[in-house]
């Protein structure tokens, strides 16, 4: 049975300083937005930026060639030896090749695997094919490297594949560090090409037909230029990763080192943390590089 209603006023809410707090930031939405991303933004100055300036700090110490302890001298001798001396400018070059030539075979084969996955395949193949090219990123990334470097050698399946026509497989070497990087980092170029790609509305692929333009043009006139900050974001992953790794070179590439390697080399068996580290800053210069030039050319406004 329903009771009365008494007529007695009804109670104002409590004002505690966590209301008050509440409000003050309902009524400033920029401020809240700022205390918000202050946590990631602090772990990320912390964690990227701090690392860095240790990393610049470090470079410009040297190392007692007698009791092998950090001097905390300042001097630019690292940074000296790493720009003058041959063996660290082969390498450079060396390192800066193959990532261009991962980054240029990983493009070209994503893609038609992206366009295939965002303009020809049916909804449900679209998902079972994101699913292919997520799939390998779950597999450990020493058991790839391995398991290329099993089918690259001199016994393995394309040695026996090629050798009835007279070939040979590449065995180890550079050949085989682009194939096992290049397949590594796949994945990461397809899914972004295949974001882009989901944007370009098939409306202006049906009037560039209807226009007469033929596949050729319309990929190259207006897919393409869509779909250009796309491919930059995947150059991006594959040309950084490759130009700071170096367990596939140590599996894979024989004697071939890279920057990766020297870096690796003078931390551990050199004991050369100061070296190590001006090492280290040629891949990061060189990356920072990069993006400004990408930068320029305006194709990271619409990412």
């Amino acid at each position: 049975m329903l009771q009365p209603d008494s007529g007695g006023p009804v109670p104002a809410p409590r004002d505690t300083g966590a209301r008050r707090i509440s409000v003050f930031l309902s009524r400033h939405p920029r401020l809240r937005l700022s205390l918000l991303l202050s946590a990631p933004l602090f772990w990320l100055v912390l964690v990227y930026i701090v690392a860095l300036a240790a990393l610049l700090i470090t470079a410009l110490w040297t190392v007692d060639t007698f009791t092998g302890t950090i001097t905390q001298t300042w001097t630019l001798d690292n940074i000296v030896t790493v720009l003058t001396g041959s063996l660290y400018q082969t390498v450079t070059l060396r390192t800066l090749g193959v990532a261009v030539v991962v980054t240029v075979v990983d493009v070209l084969v994503a893609l038609p695997i992206a366009f295939y996955m965002a303009k020809v395949a049916s909804t449900r193949w679209q998902r079972v094919l994101v699913i292919a090219v997520l799939m390998p990123l779950w597999a450990s990334y020493l058991v790839k490297a391995y398991a290329w470097r099993s089918v690259l050698s001199s016994d393995g399946i394309v040695d026996w594949l090629v050798a009835p026509f007279g070939g040979h497989t590449p065995g180890y070497g550079l050949p085989a560090t682009v194939i096992t990087l290049a397949y590594l980092w796949l994945p990461y170029v397809i899914l972004p090409i295949y974001a882009g790609l989901e944007r370009v509305p098939d409306s202006l692929l049906e009037a560039s037909g209807d226009l007469g333009g033929r596949t050729g043009s319309t990929l190259r006139l207006v897919v393409l230029p869509m779909i250009w900050p796309a491919i930059i974001a995947g150059s991006i992953f594959s040309f950084s990763l490759t130009l700071g790794d170096y367990i596939t070179v140590n599996i894979v590439g024989g004697a071939n080192q890279m920057l990766g390697n020297l870096v690796y080399t003078n931390v551990g068996a050199a004991n050369n943390l100061p070296l190590a580290a001006a090492i280290a800053l040629i891949p990061i210069v060189i990356i920072f590089g990069y993006l400004a030039a990408v930068r320029r050319t305006g194709a990271l406004d619409n990412l």
